[in-house]
């Protein structure tokens, strides 16, 4: 339908701009105007009245002033001239330019009726006998201004309709480009003009004072000029007749938060007004209409539907549709010669219409759209709530009476570190392809879905935070380093079957691993079928952090032993099959380092994103739940020892526990965690600090074998190397303590009995604790 309505318009452009737009791009900027505090002399009286006014260079065309019939107005005289204002204005308005109070006097109080229907001089020109009358208006309060406003019609959505009710005629005197038509300004800009009417007024005596003031006001997104308010005839969606139709459309979506569908959106659609389609640009697609008008007067209207339609009655059939090539086409219908209406459509309508315009729908493609709609899933950030959410809706529920997507994503925005708006002419951020350089795609992506971006929030991207998921992650690769390590010592093979081992398990530590890694999968699975990202990653690196901190560090003994007996396959067969199974959970979320693992876990030459995603296998809970318990119990015992000042290292004589077993003995783990010599059963957690001379010797041995391994891996030992090694010392605890727990220490550190020093030999003098002693080692 075409309309003339007030509209958001860019003069630099020559064309309008709809309000979603200047919501969407957050146009609105800081801008410190001239306001006007102009007098207007009510008719056959010495009393005037003063209307506030932000925008002076509206004053020529002014036809009305509006004022609220039921508030109160005081009389003012100030500087030999009487003037109206709102009663709760009148302290605020009869300020000087350093806001300190005039010398005024309150002749009398009115209501705003009794001056409803007067009428006043024109303030310039005359603008006819339905003009210059004072309105009541709904609008009108005393918070600001003066309250009375001035009105100008053609330059304000309230005033243009408060103008058509109350039969005020409508003046435009500024062009499409921004400059007056008439008057003592003609010729001139509107915002090159403005203050120079402020001052004017002021210095002629029509105004009491010219007031700057700073406000949000919005600039084209495009071209960054002011935008104004401005009557235009242009063509609108009819969206109040679909309106509860697109609300009962977005109830029946899925988003992602939620709360923006039933609040945001759900407002955007409540307060929509009818959709400006319209657009004066010159290189965009036109609105498929022409116009011709009969003898008598009346208006022929042509919409086309297609090319095929345009080549029938125009008899042509052209290469480029858009506007420079339509505009002159002109044919006859009705015996009336048919032309372009020379307006283009809003771009937001196209994108609204991308469902059914990417298959050439309908004249292409019609079973293969139809089977594909609505789309199952659809992404982008909030501001599009007023964008192409909106478009999407707006468009394919005038046409198809439903929304064209399933679910949706809403996206947040990624801010710089200190919260700000990413700026190229701040350099706030640092440039992504250099963070992903740095610390691999990967984990940047996996920081970006595991962010609150992914539930519309916004994210303050830090550097430090990508460098951590890195870190993290490495964790996986560390743990593939430590199995290929000794699968290539000893031998062990995949025999190319990925099934789910927990049937053949017996080691509680693997069958842990493994229902871990299944708990994992059923989550991760959950949460992305009901698209919430962030929770879909929140359980990965936890995982990642027990599979390699708890199951590897726990495991490496099982590794380390010589004796390929059944329980060390199965180490192996679990640990490939985690890391394995793990590539396919990393497969959406970090897709390079996913596909790298699988294929060195499986020599498989096809991409993991090939393969069909794995579902969950079994869960043994019995032994999650005691797995837990021990891990509590462990964590206890540790805060316990930082108390009481005791290093890990040093073997206490017990622990006591509340609970021994359950489906498997807590005992060895506990034994092995604390460091302790026995686990006795009590009410609560507790621990045995005293500490015998024994207990301190082995808590010496302790440390001398932490820093022999140190050692060896500074010499450049492999893992499998056997050493020779020689302890010297004049230190009797040192020497009593290497005679007792010699076997300890030579199975700890591979050494073999025999030393002779060599060329070959690496030594350390070290100071443990207060007990000097030297170390030397050489590979056997």
């Amino acid at each position: 339908m075409k309309v003339k309505k007030v509209l958001i318009y860019c003069t630099k452009d020559a064309t309008p701009i709809s309000k979603s737009e200047v919501a969407m791009e957050n146009s609105y900027q800081l801008d410190t105007d001239p306001s006007v505090y102009a007098y207007f002399k009510i008719d056959d009286s010495d009393e005037y009245l003063l209307a506030w006014t932000t925008t002076p260079w509206t004053l020529p065309a002014n036809v009305a002033v509006a004022v609220h019939a039921d508030m109160e107005y005081s009389l003012v005289e100030y500087s030999g001239k009487k003037f109206y204002v709102a009663s709760d204005a009148v302290s605020r308005v009869m300020q000087d330019e350093k806001h300190q109070p005039l010398e005024y006097e309150v002749l009398k109080q009115v209501r705003g009726k009794e001056l409803v229907g007067k009428r006043y001089e024109p303030l310039f020109e005359n603008r006819g006998p339905n003009a210059h009358r004072i309105l009541h208006a709904d609008f009108v309060s005393g918070e600001e201004g003066t309250g009375i406003v001035h009105e100008a019609p053609a330059y304000g959505e309230e005033d243009y309709e408060l103008a058509k009710r109350e039969n005020v005629p409508v003046v435009s005197l500024v062009d499409a480009n921004g400059n007056y038509t008439e008057g003592r300004w003609q010729g001139q800009n509107i915002w090159e003009a403005n203050k120079t009417i402020a001052k004017t007024l002021v210095e002629e005596g029509q105004a009491l004072k010219v007031e700057y003031i700073t406000h949000e006001y919005p600039h084209c997104h495009r071209c960054g000029g002011k935008l104004m308010y401005r009557a235009h005839p242009s063509w609108f969606m009819d969206i109040q007749s679909q309106k509860q139709e697109m609300l009962k459309a977005n109830a029946g979506t899925h988003w992602v938060p939620d709360n923006l569908r039933t609040g945001r959106f759900h407002n955007v659609i409540e307060q929509a007004p009818d959709w400006n389609l319209s657009r004066d640009r010159y290189w965009a697609t036109p609105i498929p209409v022409w116009k011709g008008v009969r003898n008598d007067g009346t208006e022929v209207v042509k919409i086309f539907g297609g090319y095929d339609e345009f080549e029938q009655f125009t008899g042509k059939r052209l290469e480029d549709y858009h506007l420079p090539e339509v505009m002159d086409i002109t044919f006859e219908l009705d015996g009336t010669e048919m032309h372009h209406i020379g307006k283009v459509l809003d771009c937001w309508f196209e994108s609204g219409s991308m469902p059914f315009a990417q298959f050439h729908y309908p004249f292409e493609n019609k079973a293969k759209f139809e089977s594909m709609y609505p789309a199952d899933f659809i992404v982008e950030a909030i501001d599009q709530t007023r964008g192409w959410f909106y478009s999407l809706l707006a468009v394919n529920v005038g046409l198809f009476g439903k929304a064209p997507w399933k679910n949706l994503i809403c996206t947040g925005f990624i801010n710089a570190a200190d919260g700000k708006k990413m700026s190229k002419k701040l350099k706030n951020y640092t440039d992504p392809v250099e963070l992903m350089d740095k610390f691999s795609a990967d984990s940047f992506r996996f920081l970006m879905l595991s962010s609150p971006l992914t539930n519309g929030e916004n994210y303050a991207l830090a550097d430090k935070d990508v460098g951590d998921v890195a870190r993290k992650l490495s964790m996986i690769w560390n743990m593939y380093d430590f199995f290929t390590m000794y699968a290539e010592v000893d031998g062990w093979e995949y025999d190319g079957t990925l099934s789910d081992p927990s049937e053949s398990l017996t080691n509680p530590l693997d069958v842990w691993v493994v229902s871990r890694l299944h708990q994992l999968v059923a989550e991760v699975e959950e949460r992305v079928e009901a698209y919430d990202l962030q929770g879909a990653l929140r359980p990965i690196l936890p995982f990642v952090d027990d599979a390699s901190n708890w199951y590897v560090r726990r495991s490496r003994r099982r590794f380390w032993k010589s004796d390929n007996d059944s329980d060390k396959n199965d180490a192996y067969q679990t640990l490939h099959y985690v890391l394995t199974r793990l590539a396919f959970v990393l497969a959406p979320f970090t897709p390079y380092m996913a596909d790298e693992l699988y294929r060195n876990m499986t020599g498989d030459t096809e991409s993991i994103h090939l393969k069909d995603w794995l579902p969950a296998g079994q869960v043994n809970e019995e032994v999650m739940n005691d797995m837990e318990r021990v891990r509590e119990y462990v964590n206890q015992g540790l805060s316990l020892r930082a108390k009481a000042g005791l290093k890990v290292r040093q073997p206490l004589a017990s622990v006591s526990v509340p609970v021994l077993e359950g489906e498997f003995e807590f005992t060895p783990i506990l034994v092995d965690e604390l460091n302790v010599k026995a686990v006795k059963r009590a009410k609560e957690i507790q621990i045995d600090t005293k500490l015998t001379p024994e207990l301190k010797r082995e808590g010496l041995m302790r440390e001398i074998v932490r820093h022999i391994q140190s050692l060896r891996k500074e010499s450049g030992f492999e893992v499998s190397d056997r050493i020779e090694l020689a302890v010297e010392s004049d230190d009797t605890t040192v020497i009593q303590t290497v005679s007792e727990h010699k076997d300890t220490i030579y199975k700890e550190v591979l050494a073999v009995d025999g030393y002779a020093k060599t060329e070959r030999t690496f030594s350390k003098e070290l100071d443990v604790d207060g007990h000097k002693l030297n170390v030397l080692i050489q590979k056997a």
